[in-house]
């Protein structure tokens, strides 16, 4: 995949290794009397390094890549100890990145890391557009059956939406609501184009909304993965468009079932790009 990435200039680096303790990621290391990137799945791009080289060696280039993998990433940050992982979960809050900070967050929780004390209370980014609370965008939210709106011509409509976030980068595997939950992965075009969405899919249902082929799928995989495997999933249940680039979402659902080793009762829903189902 192409994506952001720094690069190092092995012609202007001296070796003096000031980049390496502002990457927690744990990406830079001294190989030969130079920095290098020693992986690019360790890499977010953000470049928290650059400012660090007194040589200038280091810049963000965009090309061909490993996608980043933020759980890899975090086995490295935690072998650093608390002021490393201090320093990721803030270098990811600075630079607006709540999905992966939720993936951060949902690490430390499942491995019973404890939290760096009196970070949780820092405020948040102006780019989050959130307050001492962090990112409301990935703040958990679980609403039982769903709230009741003004329909067409007034008419009492209810959402079937039982939770926040659905947003598959955003939702921690440790949410509550995932707990013993029928499960529907939606490809982000179903809703607009299924009239019947909330009540012909998503009732009763656990929601979790990705697009196979504009979002860095990287880490989906892994992460629904460990969703099967942590919570009891009774059902799932995959809503895509018949346009081909929108069955990756089956294949990385199926991918996942593979990796949790999780018997699981699996169910295909295809939507035709006029709305009708396939």
């Amino acid at each position: 995949m192409k994506r952001k990435i720094i690069r190092i200039d092995e012609k202007k680096c001296t070796g003096c290794g000031l980049c390496i303790p502002n990457c927690p990621e744990g990406a830079i290391r001294i190989v030969d009397g130079v920095a290098r990137v020693v992986s690019d799945l360790y890499c977010d791009g953000l470049g928290a390094c650059i400012g660090h080289c007194p040589e200038g060696a280091i810049e963000i280039e965009e090309r061909e890549a490993e996608a980043y993998d933020e759980a890899k990433v975090m086995v490295n940050v935690v072998r650093g100890g608390e002021g490393v992982i201090r320093a990721h979960l803030e270098h990811l809050r600075e630079h607006g990145q709540a999905g992966y900070l939720a993936e951060a967050l949902a690490f430390l929780e499942a491995r019973g890391i404890a939290i760096p004390p009196g970070w949780e209370a820092r405020p948040a980014p102006a780019a989050c557009g959130a307050g001492a609370g962090g990112c409301p965008g990935a703040r958990v939210a679980d609403f039982g059956r769903g709230a009741v709106g003004a329909g067409a011509a007034g008419r009492a409509a209810r959402s079937r939406l039982g939770q926040w976030p659905v947003q598959l980068h955003l939702v921690p595997p440790s949410a509550p609501f995932l707990k013993g939950a029928d499960l529907l992965v939606a490809a982000d075009c179903v809703p607009f184009a299924y009239a019947d969405f909330h009540d012909g899919l998503l009732a009763g249902k656990a929601l979790l909304v990705g697009c196979p082929k504009l979002d860095d799928t990287g880490p989906y995989t892994e992460k629904l993965a460990e969703i099967f495997r942590r919570n009891d999933i009774r059902s799932v249940t995959v809503a895509h468009m018949e346009v081909p680039c929108c069955g990756g979402i089956v294949r990385l659902v199926r991918d996942a079932l593979a990796a949790s080793g999780r018997e699981i009762p699996f169910h295909d829903v295809e939507i035709g790009i006029r709305g009708e189902r396939v």
